[in-house]
C-alpha cells in the first residue's frame, strides 16, 4: 500500500487517525531506544490531534491533505511546545514558543506530529554522530551511520516509526541520509518552501524538504509546504505545480522522449559498485525510452571548497546569536569539535583582511559553478547520477574531517546552483543502500516528482 492509498484508507475512516498514529507509537516504544531516532514525542498531543481528525471525517466534515498521517520534525525546525535542540547542548532547554511555516501548513492540512528527530549538531555534519544526544543507527544498515545532518528524519522512514517527515538541506543534508536510509527525499528549488523557523546552517543555501517512503509521499508534502510566504524575504512568489497529479499510473509513460545527462565527472569521483547500481538504474530508464545524453562538469574539484568556505562564514553569523544572554549556553562553550572548527574558520575567513583572499573568491566560484549547472541543464530534462560517491561507514569510525565532507561531493552542487534535487533508492551493495539523484532547472521541481514516481515503475 502507498501512501497515497493509506491516505484515502484514512479519509474514509476504513483505518482510524488514531489507530495510524498509536500504531506508530508502539513502533517508536519498540525500536527507539536501539535505533535513536526520536529525541522527544507527545503522545497526548498527538492523540488530540488524531482524534479530532476522525471526529471531522465521521460528522462527513472536509479534512486537509495530510488528515490522520503521522510527521516527524528535523529538531532545528521551530514547532511550539517541542525542544528545539537542533541536538545541541547550546538549547537543550529551548522549547519552541512559535511554529514554523511548514509546520503551521502541515497542521492546517490535518497533518499529525510526533516529535522531533535526531540530527547532527547545529546541522554541521554528514552522519549524525555529531549529535549531543548521541548517534543515530541506520535502520537499513544496522552498524552503520543513516547519513546527516537529517539523519533521524530519514531514518524515522526506514524504520517505519512515522508516515513522513522534514528535514533541511544546505549541502546535502535530505538527499545524502535519504540515499544512505533507502528512502526518498527531496531538496526543493531555493525559495519554493518557507524557510522561516528554521535554525539557519548557512541562509543562502537551506531549503527544508521531505522525505517518505515513496513518491506520492514527497508529492503530498511539497503540495502542502511549497509556496509564497509573506514573513520570509526568500521564498519565491510563483504558480505552485498539483504534485500529486504527477505520481498516477502514467507516470512510467512520462520517461518516453526524456533527456538525461549524464556526468562523467560525477561516476569517475564515485566508487565502483555505486557506479555499477547507477549504470543500471540508467540502463533500464533508457529502456524506457529514455535519451541519454554525455556531459563534462570540469569545476568539479571547486564545488567542495567553495560551499565550505561560504558555509564557514554564514554559519558563524548565524550562531552569533547563542551567546548565553537570551537562551541557551553559549554556544562555544558546550558545542561539539565540529561546531567549534566551523565557527573558528568562520570568524577567520569573515576577518577583513581574509574575507577578500577566502569569501568573495568563493562567492566568484559559486557564480561560476551555477553559470555552468545551468549551461549543463539546457538540453536536458535532468542530471542524473550518484547521490552520494560512497558508502556509509561503520559507527565510531574515525574520519578525518575532509573525508567526512567528501560525502557531499555531488551533493552541494544543487545548493551552489540553487536548482532543485532529490534522492531514490536505486539499489544495494551488500545489502547497503544506494541512492541515485535527479537534478533539474530551478522551478522544475515538479519534473523531478514525476521521475522520481516513473522510476519506481521501472
Amino acid at each position: 500500500m502507498n501512501l497515497l492509498e493509506k491516505s484515502d484508507l484514512i479519509k474514509n475512516h476504513e483505518i482510524t487517525a488514531l489507530e495510524n498514529m498509536e500504531g506508530y507509537f508502539k513502533e517508536i516504544e519498540k525500536k527507539n531506544s536501539s535505533l535513536n531516532i526520536f529525541l522527544e514525542t507527545d503522545i497526548d498531543k498527538a492523540r488530540e490531534s488524531a482524534e479530532q481528525v476522525d471526529n471531522r471525517i465521521k460528522n462527513g466534515e472536509k479534512v486537509g491533505k495530510l488528515a490522520g498521517l503521522v510527521i516527524g520534525v528535523k529538531s532545528n525546525i521551530n514547532v511550539e511546545d517541542f525542544h528545539i535542540t537542533a541536538a545541541s547542548k547550546t538549547l537543550e532547554n529551548y522549547q519552541g514558543s512559535y511554529n514554523a511555516t511548514v509546520i503551521n501548513r502541515i497542521i492546517e492540512e490535518d497533518g499529525i506530529i510526533i516529535g522531533m528527530t535526531n540530527m547532527d549538531e547545529f546541522a554541521a555534519g554528514s552522519s549524525t554522530e555529531t549529535s549531543y544526544f548521541g548517534f543515530t543507527n541506520n535502520p537499513a544498515a544496522l552498524g552503520r551511520i543513516p547519513g546527516g545532518s537529517s539523519g533521524g528524519s530519514a531514518a524515522a522512514i526506514a524504520a517505519q516509526l512515522c508516515d513522513l517527515s522534514i528535514g533541511s538541506d544546505t549541502g546535502g543534508s535530505i538527499r545524502n541520509p535519504a540515499s544512505h536510509c533507502g528512502v526518498l527525499g527531496f531538496k526543493p528549488t531555493y525559495g519554493v518552501v518557507s524557510r522561516q523557523g528554521l535554525l539557519d546552517l548557512a541562509m543562502s543555501f537551506d531549503q527544508i524538504g521531505p522525505f517518505a517512503a515513496d513518491a506520492g509521499g514527497i508529492a503530498l508534502m511539497l503540495d502542502t509546504m511549497a509556496g509564497f510566504d509573506e514573513r520570509e524575504c526568500t521564498t519565491i512568489n510563483w504558480e505552485v505545480p498539483q504534485f500529486q497529479s504527477l505520481v498516477g499510473e502514467d507516470a512510467l509513460k512520462s520517461l518516453k522522449g526524456m533527456r538525461l545527462g549524464i556526468v562523467k565527472q560525477f561516476l569517475e569521483v564515485s566508487d565502483d559498485p555505486i557506479v555499477n547500481i547507477i549504470q543500471e538504474s540508467i540502463d533500464k530508464m533508457e529502456e524506457a525510452g529514455v535519451e541519454i545524453v554525455e556531459l563534462s562538469f570540469d569545476y568539479i574539484d571547486l564545488c567542495l571548497p567553495t560551499y565550505y568556505l561560504i558555509n564557514y562564514v554564514e554559519f558563524f553569523s548565524a550562531t552569533r546569536k547563542y551567546d548565553g544572554r537570551k537562551y541557551g549556553h553559549r554556544i562555544e562553550e558546550v558545542c561539539g569539535e565540529e561546531v567549534l572548527r566551523r565557527i573558528h574558520i568562520g570568524s577567520y575567513i569573515s576577518q577583513k583582511e581574509y574575507s577578500g583572499k577566502y569569501y568573495k573568491k568563493a562567492l566568484q566560484a559559486r557564480s561560476l559553478i551555477r553559470k555552468e549547472i545551468t549551461r549543463l541543464l539546457k538540453d536536458v530534462d535532468s542530471i542524473v547520477g550518484p547521490t552520494v560517491p560512497k558508502l556509509p561507514h561503520k559507527l565510531g569510525t574515525t574520519l578525518e574531517p575532509m573525508e567526512m565532507y567528501a560525502y557531499d561531493t555531488l551533493t552541494v552542487i544543487a545548493n551552489l546552483a540553487g536548482i532543485p534535487a532529490a534522492s531514490i533508492k536505486a539499489g544495494e551493495v551488500n545489502g547497503i543502500p544506494v541512492g541515485l539523484q535527479f537534478q533539474a532547472k530551478p522551478l522544475e521541481d515538479a519534473k523531478i516528482v514525476q521521475m522520481m514516481a516513473a522510476f519506481e515503475g521501472l
